[in-house]
């Protein structure tokens, strides 16, 4: 924009007065550059919209839990003389979910600790030939249980349940959130030896479920 300084003459010149006119003039002009500055700096172009995307990955592991088991067994003795003792049943819960295609799950026990104290029945040194410590699995709900009379023993774990490749604890399958545990029954024997001395003698089982 340009500004024009109009001078007329009438008569004597004051020529401070001029010179006072014409340095308003370029004072208007310098302001008006500076207002037109600022609204360019702080009122810039409309910006469009970015957008990206971000991927998310989770490994799921196959993965087994054990829940609410017995906490202590009681073996009692019913019928003939020296007939063996029984116990539970033992109702062991779990959750477990297996690898597809290639994984496996187990469901084991092992005796951790043998009768105590000495003089009674022992799964590591049974005193008799014949004095055991057997059990039985029934009605598992996923995978297959144990079939005979399983020997326990203090230094091999054995088998209570088989879970093939691809299976995971709920139904249709595996549709709750929260589904309601697998469940199996265990119930044992044990032999009732004469030689035994009376006393009360207990020992620790050790249940342990993996899953690949």
């Amino acid at each position: 924009m340009h500004h024009t300084l109009r001078i007329s003459y009438r008569g004597s010149v004051d020529v401070r007065n001029v010179l006072n006119k014409f340095r308003n003039v370029l004072l208007a002009c310098s302001l008006r550059r500076i207002v037109i500055a600022i609204f360019v700096v702080f009122f810039p172009m409309t910006l469009q919209a970015q957008t990206t995307t971000q991927t998310l990955q989770a490994n799921i592991a196959p993965l087994g839990g054990l829940f609410t088991i017995s906490s202590a067994v009681t073996f009692t003795k019913v019928g003939t003389v020296f007939n063996s003792y029984s116990g539970g049943p033992v109702n062991i819960q779990y959750r477990i979910r297996t690898t597809q295609a290639t994984g496996s799950g187990t469901i084991t026990m092992k005796v951790t600790s043998d009768f105590a104290p000495a003089n009674g029945p022992s799964v590591a040194n049974p005193p008799t030939v014949g004095d055991k410590l057997t059990y039985t699995c029934s009605g598992a709900t996923l995978g297959t249980n144990c079939t005979g009379a399983i020997t326990a023993s203090t230094t091999t774990a054995t088998s209570v349940v088989t879970i093939p490749a691809s299976s995971c604890t709920g139904s249709s399958p595996c549709s709750p959130a929260t589904p309601d545990p697998n469940t199996v029954n265990v119930n044992f024997t044990l032999t009732n030896d004469p030689k035994y001395k009376v006393n009360s003698y207990s020992a620790t089982v050790t249940w342990t479920i993996s899953a690949s």
